[in-house]
């Protein structure tokens, strides 16, 4: 195999969790008087730094956003995760397959982390020294230094692996940093993503011979 590692990014790449947080995003941004529908929140929000995402929300309503705000989205979402989560489609086979180190850079809190590999059983996977939060370094996405950060804690250099992701914000971080970078894309940002540079798919089997496991 090409790589020495394969970082993945968590929501949307290993756990299908985009849609419950813009549908949470979607109710909690109306009873502030921003309306939004959930194919805008989608593009908005994937990827991005809960801090941007207050950012956007804030220069967009009258008055201020509640202080308890992130807690309360925490809550809603920790209990709609629990309820509907699912590992996205292939996921198990592609980490059974895999025959280098992996392990995953979220711009998500630890406990989000492991909260949503636990419930789509894939917390086995997944070491503590292999999970990397961008609360810990304090730095987001599109920055890359999570990327780095986890290149470096795995023993490797950028340029020996590969990051999987499937957000704009993402794609930029991996990209900026030197990585490899392979973009899971749906139809409305596939295009997006090939002028970026990163290698686009639409299946975990696919990525299974990109890859070249």
């Amino acid at each position: 195999m090409k790589y020495k590692c394969v970082i993945f990014d968590c929501d949307g790449v290993l756990v299908d969790s985009e849609s419950i947080s813009s549908k949470v995003l979607v109710e909690m941004a109306g009873d502030l008087g921003l309306n939004l529908s959930f194919n805008e929140a989608v593009a908005e929000f994937s990827g991005k730094s809960f801090k941007g995402i207050l950012e956007y929300i804030d220069l967009r309503i009258d008055g201020d956003i509640p202080p308890n705000f992130e807690m309360n989205f925490r809550q809603k979402t920790f209990k709609a995760f629990k309820r509907n989560l699912k590992p996205i489609k292939g996921i198990h086979g592609l980490l059974n397959g895999l025959k280098v180190p992996f392990c995953v850079a979220s711009s998500g809190p630890r406990e989000k982390i492991t909260l949503n590999l636990t419930k789509v059983d894939l917390i086995d996977k997944f070491s503590t020294d292999s999970i990397f939060s961008s609360y810990e370094i304090g730095s987001w996405k599109p920055d890359p230094e999570i990327y780095l950060f986890a290149a470096k804690k795995m023993g490797c250099k950028p340029n020996e692996c590969a990051v999987v992701e499937d957000s704009m914000y993402g794609v930029t971080a991996a990209i900026a940093g030197g990585f490899d970078t392979f973009a899971y894309a749906k139809s409305h940002n596939k295009g997006a993503f090939e002028d970026m540079g990163a290698v686009v798919f639409d299946s975990m089997e696919d990525l299974n011979d990109l890859l070249g496991t």
